[in-house]
């Protein structure tokens, strides 16, 4: 055969060949991760948002940080005016003050000095008592001789009574010192005293909440009021962000449910930085399907459910935003293409 003829030909036939070989290895490439054993989903970055509020209401004192601030856990974003509230503090100091020395006098039990007059007093009623008697003794002899009337009689009994009645009052009140206080005034006295400790700690409580405290690290999304503003109990001063956890929200068709598990390590990708992988770790898988399919559910009907699972960044950073697109991809899968939304 020609020699120039056989040179075109084996030309030919490599090209072919090559051609061949690099259409297979496309194929293998390009395959679809299904198809390959691996898994490419695709979801959005999902952040926590906390309405912040106070506890308490009052007129706003100052507003801390702006919308887009960054903050720290417990870093001061708010305050109220603290004059109401910490006058209600001083007010219920000095109502435990009161009971506290109340249920001192009640546990101490009557003075020494007191009971000693007590007995005084006994003493002299019961020296009334005698010459009470005394009266009434002689106006009854001179009676029947005429040296005393029976009004003057009559008034000598009365007097001895009223001297017996004041002794046995004298009697009781000496007695009630000398047993001291009763055990159920002590304990009555303990109650009132408890419930102004809980009212002064409660008092307390109200005015540290009239300084709102970042619960976490996060980015401020909105400020709703402003210094001078009189808020209610509950009402929102700030909408922040919590910089942590990070979950991207992304689902896994039901064919595809088998091959994701809690705890599996992946990848996530942006469309901003796709040379940049984070990691991440699938936390949850939901139980129930998105939506409702037929009630005859058909081999071909079935490939459409899907599942919701949560992934939590590893280590996110600020260049993850509320709603990004991303993709996640599992050990071995291949990422291409565009990160399409959830």
């Amino acid at each position: 055969m020609n020699r120039r003829v056989i040179i075109p030909l084996v030309a030919l036939i490599a090209a072919v060949a090559a051609a061949s070989w690099y259409f297979e290895a496309s194929q293998r490439f390009f395959e679809t991760p299904a198809a390959a054993g691996r898994l490419t989903l695709y979801g959005n970055v999902d952040v926590r948002e906390v309405q912040l509020a106070f506890r308490v209401g009052g007129r706003i004192k100052t507003m801390a940080v702006d919308e887009g601030d960054a903050v720290k856990a417990g870093e001061t974003l708010a305050a109220l005016d603290e004059g109401p509230l910490a006058a209600a503090v001083s007010g219920a100091a000095a109502n435990v003050a009161a009971l506290q020395a109340a249920l001192d006098k009640a546990i101490a039990g009557p003075r020494p000095a007191e009971i000693d007059q007590a007995k005084a007093q006994y003493a002299q009623f019961e020296a009334n008592l005698k010459l009470a008697e005394l009266t009434l003794g002689r106006t009854r002899l001179l009676l029947p001789s005429g040296a005393a009337t029976q009004a003057t009689l009559d008034q000598a009994q009365a007097s001895r009574d009223a001297a017996a009645a004041s002794l046995d009052s004298a009697r009781q009140a000496l007695k009630l010192l000398e047993e001291g206080t009763r055990p159920e005034d002590i304990a009555a006295a303990q109650a009132n005293l408890a419930t102004a400790k809980a009212s002064l700690a409660s008092a307390k409580i109200a005015l540290q909440d009239a300084t709102l405290i970042a619960p976490a690290d996060g980015v401020i999304l909105t400020r709703v009021d402003e210094p001078g503003a009189v808020v209610a109990i509950g009402a929102t001063a700030y909408v922040m962000a919590l910089s942590n956890p990070m979950w991207v929200r992304a689902y896994v068709s039901e064919t595809d449910l088998g091959k994701v598990a809690p705890g599996m390590k992946v990848s996530i990708f942006t469309d901003s930085a796709p040379g940049k992988a984070y990691a991440g770790t699938i936390g949850y898988i939901s139980p129930v399907a998105e939506f409702t399919p037929k009630t005859v559910e058909t081999p071909d009907l079935r490939t459409d459910l899907v599942y919701r699972l949560r992934v939590v960044v590893d280590h996110p950073d600020a260049a993850l935003r509320q709603g990004m697109p991303v993709t996640v991809a599992a050990p071995g899968a291949v990422v291409g293409g565009d990160a399409g939304a959830s």
